[in-house]
C-alpha cells in the first residue's frame, strides 16, 4: 500500500532582527575626530548590523546637555518610546556612553533593552573571537564592563538567608553574590591570560632570534587590512564588508623584492572611543604592534571621515606606546582607490610616485593594484635600518655558518675553491656590534653602507 507524500512545506523563514539606533550629538554638531552626526550614525548602523540585526529606524538626536537620569530630555524619550511601540525593535542602540542607572531608567521608559556603544562593541567582539585567547580576553573586558551594571538585572535588595545561630551571618544579597562571582572568574581569566602572555612572549623571543623582520597592518575597522594581507600572503583570513570582520592576529611570510623574507601581520581594527575595557584587555594581542619592525597604516582613503579615521587609529596607537620618535616606525598605505572617482585616483597615484621621500603609496587590495609598491618600500625601509657586511667564513666553521644564516638575512653567497664561504648579508643595526665580534677583521670583513637613506616621518593631509 503507498503512500502519497506529504506535501514538503519550506523551511520557515527565521524572523528578521531589529533594531532602532539613536546617535546623540552636541551643539557643535561635530562628532570625535570632526565626523558629522550622518557619518557617525552611519557607523553606528554598521556596527548595528554586524551582530545580526537590522536597523529599523536611525535617529539623529540633538543634545543641548545630558540628563543624569536619562540622558535624553524627556520629550526625546517619549517620542523613541512610541517608535518603540510601533516597530517593536528588540534592541534600541544608543550610540554613546550610558551609566548604568541611564541605561536602566532608558530600558523601563522604552520597554526594551538598551545597550549603549561599549555593550554594541563587546557584543561584536564576543560574536567574532576565534582562538582561546581572544576569548578570555573578550569575556574579560565583558565582565569588567558588567560588574558595575549589576543593578540592571536586579530591582530588589532583599537578603538571602545566611544561615542561623553564631554561625549564622546576614548573608549577601544576590548583587553582592553576582559581584563575588564575576570578581572571581576576572582573577581566574587574568591568571589564564598571564600564562597565554608568557607563551606569546617565548614565540616573539623566538622570532627575534630569526633573521625575519615583522611588518605589522593596523588601521581603522573595515578599512581592508585584512583584504590586503590575503592579497600579500595568498592566505584565506576573512575578509569581509563589515566593521571588526579580524579579531584573532594572523602572520604569514612574505617575499619582498631583494629575495628576502618577512612576516607580515594582519591585527584587530580600530575604531573611534573604543571601549577602554578593550584596549586594556586586547594589550597582550595589540603587543604584536610594538614589537614589529615596521608599521603599515592601512587608511581607507575613500571613506569621507578618512582623515578622522586616521587621527584615532593614532590615538590608539599613542595609547600603546607609539608616539614621538617611535612614530617613524609607522608608514601609510592609502587603500581603495578603486572606490575614488579617476581624477581623485589619479591625483592619489601621483601623491605616491613623488620622488625623494615618497608619498603614502596608493593601492587597491581588492583589484591588486599597487601591491608591488608595497613590497618596495618595506624592502627601502627595512634596508634603511640595517648594515649591509661581506664576510668571510673559515673553511670548516659550519657553526660559523649557521649563526651568520640565523642572524641576518643572506643577501649572496659564494664557495671559494679552498673551502671559505663569503657572504653578503644585511645585519640588524643592533646586532651589528655582536657580528664584528664574531667575525673579526681578519675575516675579511667590510661594511657597506646602505644605499637607502631612512625617510623622516612627516604626517600628510588629504
Amino acid at each position: 500500500m503507498s503512500r502519497k507524500p506529504k506535501d514538503s512545506k519550506p523551511p520557515a523563514k527565521a524572523p528578521e532582527r531589529t533594531a532602532i539606533v539613536v546617535h546623540p550629538y552636541g551643539k557643535s554638531g561635530r562628532g570625535t575626530g570632526g565626523r558629522s552626526p550622518e557619518a557617525a550614525l552611519a557607523e553606528a548602523a554598521g556596527l548595528t548590523r554586524a551582530i545580526g540585526m537590522t536597523p529599523a529606524a536611525e535617529l539623529l538626536v540633538p543634545v543641548s546637555t545630558p540628563r543624569p537620569g536619562t540622558y535624553l530630555g524627556e520629550g526625546k524619550v517619549d517620542e523613541i518610546a512610541a517608535l518603540c511601540g510601533e516597530l517593536a525593535p528588540e534592541i534600541v542602540v544608543f550610540d554613546g556612553a550610558l551609566s548604568p542607572v541611564q541605561q536602566r531608567n532608558l530600558e523601563k521608559a522604552l520597554k526594551a533593552k538598551v545597550i549603549d556603544r561599549t555593550g554594541l562593541i563587546l557584543e561584536i567582539f564576543g560574536e567574532r573571537a576565534r582562538t582561546k585567547e581572544g576569548r578570555l580576553q573578550v569575556e574579560l573586558a565583558h565582565l569588567d564592563y558588567q560588574k558595575s551594571r549589576l543593578v540592571r538585572s536586579w530591582t530588589h535588595l532583599e537578603r538571602q538567608r545566611g544561615g542561623f545561630g553564631f554561625l549564622g551571618g546576614p548573608g549577601e544579597s544576590q548583587i553582592e553574590t553576582d559581584r563575588r562571582l564575576i570578581g572571581e572568574r576576572i582573577a581566574k581569566i587574568r591568571r589564564e591570560l598571564t600564562d597565554a602572555v608568557r607563551t606569546r612572549e617565548l614565540h616573539r623571543t623566538a622570532r627575534r632570534r630569526t633573521p625575519y623582520p615583522v611588518v605589522a597592518l593596523v588601521g581603522y575597522t573595515n578599512a581592508g587590512k585584512s583584504t590586503l594581507f590575503n592579497a600579500m600572503t595568498k592566505a584565506e583570513v576573512l575578509a569581509e564588508d563589515m566593521l571588526f570582520a579580524t579579531l584573532d592576529p594572523t602572520m604569514r611570510s612574505i617575499k619582498l623584492p631583494g629575495g628576502r623574507s618577512a612576516v607580515l601581520s594582519d591585527t584587530v581594527g580600530f575604531i573611534s572611543e573604543l571601549p577602554t575595557q578593550l584596549v586594556a584587555a586586547f594589550r597582550a594581542t595589540l603587543e604584536e604592534v610594538l614589537e614589529a619592525d615596521l608599521i603599515l597604516h592601512v587608511r581607507d582613503i575613500s571613506h569621507p571621515d578618512s582623515e578622522a579615521q586616521r587621527q584615532d587609529v593614532e590615538a590608539v596607537l599613542g595609547e600603546l606606546g607609539i608616539e614621538g620618535n617611535r612614530l617613524d616606525e609607522v608608514v601609510e598605505v592609502w587603500n581603495k582607490i578603486d572606490a575614488l572617482s579617476e581624477d581623485d585616483a589619479a591625483a592619489a597615484r601621483r601623491r605616491g610616485s613623488r620622488p625623494g621621500p615618497r608619498g603614502p603609496p596608493a593601492v587597491s587590495a581588492l583589484t591588486g593594484e599597487g601591491l608591488d609598491k608595497i613590497r618596495d618600500l618595506i624592502e627601502q625601509r627595512l634596508s634603511a635600518s640595517e648594515t649591509q657586511m661581506k664576510i668571510t667564513v673559515a673553511a670548516g666553521d659550519g657553526q660559523g655558518l649557521a649563526w651568520a644564516y640565523s642572524h641576518a638575512s643572506v643577501r649572496g653567497r659564494t664557495d671559494k675553491a679552498d673551502g671559505r664561504v663569503e657572504l653578503k648579508l644585511s645585519v640588524p643595526l643592533d646586532k651589528e656590534t655582536v657580528f664584528r665580534e664574531r667575525f673579526p677583521t681578519g675575516g675579511k670583513q667590510r661594511s657597506l653602507k646602505p644605499k637607502v637613506a631612512r625617510p623622516k616621518h612627516r604626517k600628510l593631509a588629504d
